[in-house]
């Protein structure tokens, strides 16, 4: 990005570019696009030609952020968190061949290579972390001295998502799912399902006892017929409602009751703030950022991703205590995290660097 200055020497605005493989139409955009995409063969010389092509813009800005592990940056946004501790909990769900294949990855091998450097880069002047999970990954993997971490959480629409979309959408979200109005309803939203934690998910209404709770899957997997199975496997029956990918996701926060999203590795999903936004309680894991809005027992609870009987305890628990209830402390967790929010944050670093 390039600066434009007034007569004090002060930020008044900020031209922006950007650097990308791909953009759907740039002929109405209010930024510059640079589409760089080099065609090569395989996933790791996919990842390198596209940061050496990058980097030979790099020089015409006074700034410029990456939100990729591109070596000379200024600023790094580490949205996908920390590589190395994604591989550690992905690990654990896996058997030891497959664990053995995952760490002598080349891609994986390359990523974290591209991080030990970009960290180590003396001019990287600025690292921005969604949650001070991240920031203290980044501090013992890394070193990376505390003066260059700036915590800026995620930031929402909060007009958008709001609890009215329950009065707006639920009936017919309901109905067109075969869902009855009065049945407990989680919400699960996200693509990959490993690494979003369907599995634990199913699990959490699972318990004999329980045999009316519903589950709504937003999102997809190209392994969908695994989850399918322990569907039937857990004998979940047609409590299950897989909807694929939805570009418009509010009517499913409408239709539900809290989002379970036991993550086995999330930086901070927007998802977490949305669902809170619309008036969802969330219950999620120990390995995902959101968890920094959550106060258990109040908007929510928080466990091990692969601690499945604790999962289904708080979903008994959020019966016990109430949705409405969970779901209105929500609302007001998240109402201070609006868009307007998250852009003064991020124009006073820029301010700050300039």
């Amino acid at each position: 990005m390039s600066r434009a200055l007034n007569t004090l020497g002060q930020i008044k605005s900020l031209d922006i570019s950007v650097i990308t493989r791909s953009w759907e139409d740039n002929s109405n955009s209010e930024y510059k696009i640079i589409t760089c995409n080099p065609k090569m063969a395989g996933r790791t010389e996919r990842e390198r030609a596209f940061a050496k092509e990058a980097q030979k813009y790099f020089s015409q800005f006074d700034l410029v952020q990456s939100h990729e592990r591109i070596l000379g940056c200024h600023i790094y946004r580490a949205g996908d968190g920390v590589h190395r501790e994604w591989l550690n909990q992905r690990a654990r769900v896996l058997n030891p061949v497959k664990k053995r294949l995952l760490w002598c990855s080349p891609f994986h091998r390359y990523i974290m290579q591209q991080e030990q450097k970009m960290y180590a880069d003396s001019g990287l002047k600025a690292i921005i972390c969604n949650s001070k999970m991240v920031a203290e990954e980044i501090k013992y993997y890394f070193g990376v001295p505390a003066e260059k971490i700036h915590l800026i959480n995620n930031g929402v629409d909060t007009e958008r998502f709001t609890p009215a979309l329950k009065s707006e959408f639920r009936s017919a979200v309901r109905q067109q799912l075969g869902i009855s109005e009065d049945a407990a309803t989680m919400l699960f939203i996200g693509s990959g399902f490993e690494r979003k934690g369907l599995l634990g998910a199913l699990h959490a209404i699972s318990l004999p006892s329980d045999t009316k709770t519903h589950l709504i899957v937003v999102g997809k997997d190209k392994r969908q017929s695994i989850y399918q199975k322990a569907v039937n496997r857990l004998n979940l029956g047609k409590r299950v409602h897989f909807v694929g990918v939805q570009s418009d996701p509010r009517p499913y926060y409408g239709a539900a009751d809290m989002l379970l999203l036991p993550t086995l590795y999330d930086p901070f999903p927007n998802v977490i703030l949305e669902a809170m936004a619309s008036g969802l309680a969330v219950i999620t894991s120990t390995k995902c950022g959101g968890k920094e809005l959550v106060r258990s027992g109040e908007n929510g609870f928080i466990c091990d991703a692969l601690d499945y009987k604790m999962l289904q305890f708080f979903v008994a628990q959020a019966k016990s205590i109430g949705f409405i209830q969970l779901g209105e402390n929500a609302r007001r967790t998240a109402e201070p995290y609006n868009h307007t929010f998250l852009g003064q944050n991020m124009f006073r670093l820029y301010q700050s660097l300039l």
